[in-house]
C-alpha cells in the first residue's frame, strides 16, 4: 500500500495528536480514554474534512479546474474547510447548504460555519430538505461549465474513493503514533456520517492488519444504511489502494442509537458530551458530529460495553467553530 503514488497537496497540520483524557477517564470510571486530535488539522479552525481534501484538491487542480463546489447542510464543517482550501489554492468555490434541521434563526443561518464559507470567499446557495443533493450540485456545476467554467464537485462530506485515502494516511499515522508511544489501542471509536471516516479508517487498519476494532456512532442514517454506506466506501477506497477485499462486511460497525431528534439537532446526551469535554479536559466539540459520537462513547462506558483497564482512542473530527450557531438550541443562553 503506497498512498505517495496518488496526487496530495499538504493542507493539514500533522500528525495531529494523540492525548491522554485521565480527568475525564476518572469521572467515567471506565477504559483509559485517549483522544485524537483532528479537530487540530489547522485549516480553518480544523476538523476532519481536510485530510481528505488533500486528496480531492489535488485530483481538482490536476484536472484543471477553476472553480470547487460542493455542498452539506448549513452548519457543513465540510463546506466551511472546502471554502478555506479553495481560497489557499486560489480556487474560486460555490457550496450548496441545505436545511436538514428546520431551524430558521439568523444566528444559525448566518453565524459559526456559514460566517467562515464567506470569510473565505465562498458563493453560497441555499435548498430545502429532502432532495438528492449531489444531484442538485451537478445541476449547478453544469450552469458553471456552460458560462465557460471549469467546475470540480465534491460529494457531500468529501466521501468518495479519492476523499477517504485522506483517513486510509490517518490510519497509518495513527498506527505510527501508537507504535512510538507503546501503546497497545483495544478500541478506536469517532462520529459517522458520510461514509468516507469510516471507509478510509477501516480500509487503513484492515490492510495493515492492525487488529483494532472501529466504531463509529451515527449521526444520520439508521444502522443498516449507514453501515452498507461505509462498506461500499471502503470496499472501493480498497480496491484504489490495490488492496482489493482486504475489508469484510463484519468490520463495518456503526450503533446509530445516539442521532436523537435527527441530524444536527442536539439531544441531551449532546448536550452532556459537550460539557463534561469541555469541564473535564478542556476540548470543545461540534453539536453534530464530534458530540453524538461521545455522546456514544460515554454511553457504552456506562453501560460496560468497554471493558475498565482497556484502552480506547476517541477520534475528534472537529467542528466546534458551529458552537456559535447553537447557542439557542444549546440552551447555552
Amino acid at each position: 500500500m503506497n498512498l505517495a503514488r496518488f496526487p496530495r497537496i499538504r493542507l493539514a497540520h500533522l500528525p495531529t495528536p494523540l492525548e491522554p483524557m485521565p480527568r475525564l477517564t476518572a469521572a467515567l470510571g471506565g477504559p483509559e480514554i485517549w483522544i485524537k486530535r483532528d479537530d487540530c488539522t489547522g485549516l480553518s479552525t480544523g476538523g476532519n474534512k481536510t485530510r481528505k481534501l488533500e486528496y480531492l484538491m489535488a485530483e481538482a487542480q490536476a484536472a484543471g479546474a477553476d472553480i470547487v463546489l460542493t455542498q452539506g447542510a448549513t452548519q457543513s464543517n465540510h463546506a466551511r474547510q472546502t471554502a478555506a482550501a479553495a481560497a489557499r489554492l486560489g480556487f474560486a468555490c460555490h457550496l450548496l447548504l441545505e436545511d436538514r434541521t428546520g431551524y430558521k434563526d439568523a444566528n444559525y443561518r448566518l453565524n459559526g460555519n456559514v460566517l467562515l464559507d464567506h470569510l473565505h470567499g465562498a458563493t453560497t446557495e441555499e435548498r430545502g430538505s429532502g432532495l438528492d443533493m449531489n444531484a442538485e450540485m451537478e445541476a449547478v456545476a453544469d450552469s458553471f461549465r456552460a458560462a465557460g467554467r471549469r467546475p470540480y464537485t465534491i460529494p457531500g462530506g468529501g466521501s468518495n474513493p479519492t476523499g477517504a485515502l485522506g483517513y486510509v494516511n490517518c490510519a497509518l499515522e495513527l498506527l505510527g503514533q501508537v507504535t512510538a508511544m507503546g501503546l497497545v489501542v483495544d478500541h478506536l471509536v469517532h462520529a459517522t456520517g458520510s461514509a468516507g471516516t469510516q471507509a478510509g479508517l477501516i480500509t487503513g487498519l484492515k490492510a495493515m492488519n492492525a487488529q483494532i476494532p472501529l466504531l463509529g456512532i451515527g449521526v444520520r442514517a439508521p444502522k443498516d444504511r449507514q453501515e452498507e454506506s461505509v462498506n461500499r466506501l471502503a470496499c472501493a477506497t480498497a480496491e484504489k489502494i490495490g488492496c482489493a477485499g482486504v475489508v469484510s462486511r463484519a468490520d463495518v460497525v456503526a450503533n446509530c442509537d445516539y442521532v436523537g431528534p435527527g441530524y444536527g439537532i442536539p439531544a441531551e446526551s449532546t448536550r452532556e458530551a459537550i460539557d463534561l469535554f469541555a469541564r473535564y479536559e478542556g476540548i470543545l466539540l461540534d453539536p453534530v458530529y464530534s458530540a453524538k459520537g461521545a455522546a456514544g462513547l460515554i454511553d457504552l462506558i456506562r453501560k460496560g460495553h468497554f471493558r475498565k483497564g482497556s484502552r480506547v482512542v476517541f477520534l475528534h473530527t472537529g467542528g466546534a467553530v458551529a458552537l456559535s450557531a447553537y447557542t439557542g438550541a444549546l440552551g447555552i443562553f
